[in-house]
């Protein structure tokens, strides 16, 4: 499964363009803090297996008022270069490639 193109936003990683994005709106566990925020990853040109990055930080639209920190570039950045030297190959065809960076992250008490 391919990302949408809308909303989604052009990053170039060592010479390789990818393609990310983030939900605008948290899911219902994101809302209440129970799980963390979520990105989606793939090659922007032969799209194949979709890396999903786990971050440590709750989602920027949750309900509780909790702080939270956007999600940079370089944030994706570092996340791909993580998930290639973990075995991730996005051109290649198959299930998404989870990428857990969550420590760190306590869900609201």
């Amino acid at each position: 499964m391919t990302l949408g193109r809308k909303g989604s936003r052009r990053i170039s990683v060592d010479g390789t363009d990818y393609r990310w994005r983030l939900r605008r709106r948290p899911t219902y566990i994101q809302a209440l803090c129970w799980s963390p925020c979520t990105c989606a990853v793939e090659h922007a040109d032969r799209p194949g297996t979709t890396l999903v990055v786990t971050t440590n930080q709750p989602h920027m639209g949750n309900w509780c008022a909790r702080e939270a920190t956007s999600v940079h570039p370089s944030d994706v950045a570092n996340a791909i270069r993580c998930a290639l030297r973990q075995g991730w190959v996005p051109a290649q065809a198959g299930s998404p490639f989870h990428l857990d960076q969550s420590a760190g992250f306590s869900p609201r008490p």
